[in-house]
């Protein structure tokens, strides 16, 4: 899905049935890289953000409540998406 059309669907509160895969993709545009996966769990880290962010995929999708703390992170250090989508 693109980009921008995942990101204005999640703002409008439509956080459930994400996939996982759209949600890496958001992720990483948004600037985090991807620095260790552990099990389920991926560990992405943004150089203007101090805290991690932690990714689970859960039967292809993204938890909702991980999802929400991207938004916040995003909302918080005013983060831009980048390229072309």
């Amino acid at each position: 899905m693109n980009r921008r059309r995942l990101l204005r669907r999640l703002l409008t509160g439509a956080l459930q049935n994400v996939a996982f895969n759209d949600c890496i993709d958001l992720v990483e545009g948004f600037g985090f890289q991807l620095v260790r996966v552990r099990g389920s769990h991926h560990i992405f880290l943004h150089p203007a953000v101090p805290k991690l962010l932690n990714l689970q995929n859960e039967k292809g999708k993204a938890k909702p409540y991980q999802i929400r703390q991207l938004l916040r992170l995003v909302e918080r250090y005013n983060l831009e998406s980048e390229g072309p989508q």
